[in-house]
């Protein structure tokens, strides 16, 4: 099996490697930005409120600072919006807390909205509008959402026959206003773009946590493997199968993954790294 490996995307600045990393993610215009506390959160117990600092870098190495204020999340989803604020998500809510799940902070770190949008969020992606994407683990199959920054729901899969039942949302991939999926059971590929039909092709890949689209061409991050991909009417036929790797060579390992079109990013090492796979490259 032939090897493809991660072109270096984004690094966290040295001067920030005392503090530790709650999440991390690269945004729907290729910054990376990881959300940083002075020290891990105590195990079990109540979370207090705590001030974070979330590092962004730019295309071009620009770095860029924003201080949260009463983050109230032990388990964090990040993403920035375009306006320049940030989403901050608690991946976990068995508690059903209705106020603060969801944290909304405008551009300069200030708390704006809070929401709530279910327990078990295994991905949290903001559109290029400011929408978010939400799709949820086994633990609470609501499949995947799409929601306003101000927490209105604007789509279910739940309610979309196309979609078919989602029991856990494996992979999410956000380009534009639209988004692509490939869920378990059956693992398909699933077309969603707001006001249309959901449009649902037989996949070929059966575990994948990320997935790329370009074209007619798809390629599923399946454990450790590059699985391409071409599109049918109805179908993704097989074209190809190769290893990723990190840009130095050798397995990624422990990972986080943000998909954003024709991208694959893959977050590794003690998540302070980003690499890109490019289907487009």
């Amino acid at each position: 099996m032939h090897e493809i490996a991660l072109v270096p995307h984004a690094r966290l600045p040295r001067a920030y490697h005392d503090r530790h990393v709650l999440g991390s993610t690269v945004d729907a215009f290729g910054a990376a930005h990881w959300l940083l506390a002075e020290r891990a959160p105590e195990p079990g117990g109540d979370l207090h409120p705590f001030d974070a600092l979330v590092v962004s870098v730019h295309d071009g190495g620009a770095v860029e600072t924003t201080e949260l204020s009463a983050v109230r999340t032990r388990w964090p989803k990040l993403d920035r919006l375009p306006d320049g604020g940030f989403v901050v998500a608690s991946a976990r809510d068995r508690r059903g807390d209705e106020k603060s799940q969801v944290q909304v902070f405008d551009a300069l770190g200030r708390e704006t909205w809070t929401f709530h949008v279910g327990d078990a969020i295994g991905h949290l992606l903001a559109d290029e509008a400011g929408d978010l994407w939400v799709g949820h683990f086994d633990e609470n199959p609501l499949g995947i959402r799409r929601w306003s920054a101000t927490g209105e729901l604007l789509w279910a899969s739940e309610g979309d026959p196309g979609a078919g039942w989602i029991t856990d949302c494996y992979a999410l991939n956000v380009s534009g206003t639209g988004a692509w999926a490939c869920p378990y059971v059956d693992f398909p590929l699933l077309e969603i773009r707001p006001g249309q039909d959901v449009r649902r092709r037989t996949g070929i890949a059966r575990g994948a946590d990320s997935l790329a689209v370009h074209g007619e061409r798809v390629a599923f991050l399946d454990h450790g493997r590059i699985v391409h991909g071409e599109m049918t009417g109805s179908s993704v036929e097989r074209r190809d199968v190769a290893l990723l790797t990190r840009p130095e060579g050798g397995p990624v390992g422990r990972r986080r993954v943000a998909a954003r079109g024709s991208r694959i990013y893959v977050g590794y090492g003690p998540l302070t790294e980003w690499g890109v796979f490019d289907l487009s490259a």
